[in-house]
């Protein structure tokens, strides 16, 4: 029997959060057909902001790489919420990673593997995605990334 996400994760040493409800008005994802929108997801642990300022000015690359992969993490969970058994991903198709980068900041690519790595680590294959980095002059509550995700679902 092969390994599920949730042992994955937990060999990781990662234990999903409780989901993040919304902050204004909007739902914490979409489900249209078999293609799950989460939100947005901003580095949050245990409930707060990890994460915060500006890449190249305030945050260095390795906790921007940090913030990425809570993000991914988060996204882990309101998909958990959504399907309520992480096995019915069938793949993560493309994720959005925002980085909020001083003008001179050109890491974002770098900064996005936090996420894409812990995708792949954590889904094997059907974490295998395609993705954008962008770097963006803010992000909500100063946060240093934000992510967003297209997941294919059963």
């Amino acid at each position: 029997m092969s390994e599920t996400i949730e042992n994955r994760l937990s060999n990781l040493g990662i234990t999903l959060p409780v989901a993040a409800a919304p902050a204004a008005n909007y739902v914490p994802f979409v489900r249209s057909g078999n293609l799950l929108f989460p939100s947005g997801q901003l580095p949050l642990k245990d409930g707060k902001l990890a994460v915060a300022g500006l890449l190249g000015r305030d945050v260095d690359t390795a906790a921007g790489k940090e913030a990425a992969k809570l993000c991914a993490i988060n996204i882990l969970a309101q998909a958990k919420a959504a399907l309520g058994d992480l096995e019915k991903i069938r793949r993560i198709v493309k994720i959005n990673v925002f980085v909020a980068s001083a003008p001179d900041f050109n890491e974002q690519h770098l900064v996005a593997n936090g996420a894409s790595d812990l995708l792949a680590e954590a889904l094997g294959e059907r974490g295998r995605h395609a993705r954008a980095a962008v770097g963006m002059a803010a992000l909500p509550l100063n946060a240093a990334v934000e992510i967003d995700a297209v997941i294919e679902v059963e």
